[in-house]
């Protein structure tokens, strides 16, 4: 007997998520193994939906399992836990057809070779049809320490953070002045019969509600438009080197905002670092489709190493997107919530410090050192430059507007949902003459 149409995608939906939730994986890099193997770009899409959706809703899945079950699945099992995930992902939040998302869900238990289980799946997705699915505490999802952490540094706003986490975010796109104006842009969407509008947030910017394949956008291959959330597209805004400025993006894989820098002044001084090789030649990969870069530096170094690719010029602006928790991208990567560990942000924060301490000495007089996070913790953001100011009083916070965000003293928050942004950190700090 045949397996029904798209069983295969659920097995390799049902692989990705076994990954992410039982061996530790990141989402992303699964994904990006996983998607290339698929050729329709449908298929893609549907398996980047079911894990988005399965790892949203984790919470709601295991307590299903745990009510509808005389005993826990054993370790063995993690795989059929996976699957049965997915499964429940499509009839919800999904909502796609019950007969598809069952028939193939069931196929796909024998493709992963549990024939013997089969009946087990269609008997839950069943129940999960009939019944609809348990409730669970809109944070039930978030590790303690972590929410009691986000209580205390936004009291009146975890609710919100917590929801905005949860929910789908709107694609963003970044229009790549170099090859033709914003609004250019948007008729060429219009006429690919893709609904999108400008964002007042960001002079490049653009948002889809409904978010389409990177293939699908007109001209992203030929390097019109690019993905960046809006909030790490004020990047630019913030750091705002001069025109023709001597620049340095300290940890700039993939290159996303050294394009931006670029695509707005090609005349830049740009050395773009990052720690492994491979990294940077995405930083390359990115230029090229983009058409940017043709005079920037590209190294493969340490940030953290100075002595080894610092030529003793100062530099007018520096860019520290500082890596962090990630915990204001949670809504575009669910996984944080399963991997992230209270002492991986302790390891974090002593990283940052040091990646603040070791740049200060590259600025110029007058010069601006730009520190941001996609972190909504506290200790990374205004705890993190404040201890900075105090190390270093040659350094002061430069103000921001009220765009960037919330005022959180020496620099400006935006939390998920933001006027429909990721959260974000971000603190201009200036080196005094």
């Amino acid at each position: 007997m045949s397996a029904a149409p798209g069983s295969r995608v659920r097995v390799v939906a049902a692989q990705v998520l076994d990954a992410v939730l039982h061996r530790g994986r990141s989402l992303k890099a699964e994904l990006s193994a996983a998607l290339p193997g698929i050729a329709d770009p449908r298929d893609r899409a549907l398996v980047e939906a079911i894990c988005f959706a399965a790892l949203r809703n984790q919470a709601r899945y295991a307590a299903a399992l745990a009510a509808w079950m005389p005993r826990p699945l054993p370790r063995r099992d993690a795989a059929l836990r996976a699957l049965l995930y997915a499964g429940f992902a499509q009839l919800d939040p999904m909502q796609l057809p019950d007969h598809a998302a069952l028939n193939a869900t069931v196929d796909a238990a024998r493709l992963l070779g549990r024939a013997h289980q089969a009946g087990l799946v269609n008997a839950l997705l069943r129940r999960a049809q009939k019944e609809g699915l348990p409730a669970a505490p809109a944070d039930a999802a978030w590790p303690a320490w972590l929410l009691g952490e986000v209580r205390r540094d936004w009291p009146d706003a975890a609710d919100a953070i917590v929801a905005a986490s949860a929910a789908p975010a709107p694609q963003w796109l970044r229009v790549n002045r170099r090859r033709g104006s914003r609004e250019a842009y948007l008729d060429r969407l219009r006429e690919a019969g893709i609904e999108a509008r400008p964002a007042a947030l960001a002079a490049d910017a653009v948002v889809l509600d409904t978010p389409v394949p990177v293939d699908a956008l007109p001209g992203f291959a030929d390097g019109a438009v690019s993905v960046q959330d809006g909030a790490a597209q004020l990047v630019a805004d913030a750091l705002a080197p001069p025109a023709g400025a001597r620049v340095l993006d300290a940890c700039a894989a993939p290159g996303g905002k050294s394009a931006h820098l670029l695509e707005r002044d090609p005349a830049l001084r740009l050395l773009a670092l990052d720690i492994a090789a491979p990294r940077v030649a995405r930083i390359g990969e990115t230029f090229a489709r983009l058409g940017v870069g043709a005079s920037a530096r590209l190294r493969a170094e340490d940030a953290l190493d100075v002595g080894n690719w610092w030529d003793g010029t100062p530099f007018d602006a520096v860019l520290l997107d500082a890596p962090c928790s990630a915990t204001g991208i949670v809504r575009r990567q669910p996984d944080v919530l399963l991997h992230r560990r209270a002492r991986d942000v302790d390891a974090l924060v002593d990283l940052q410090a040091r990646l603040l301490d070791a740049l200060a000495g590259v600025v110029a007089p007058g010069g601006v050192l730009l520190y941001a996070t996609c972190s909504i913790l506290r200790r990374e953001n205004a705890a993190q430059v404040d201890a900075f100011l105090a190390r270093h009083p040659r350094f002061r916070a430069d103000p921001l507007d009220a765009r960037f965000g919330r005022d959180s003293g020496v620099g400006r928050q935006r939390l998920p949902g933001d006027d429909g942004t990721d959260g974000f950190f971000y603190a201009r700090l200036r080196r005094t003459g």
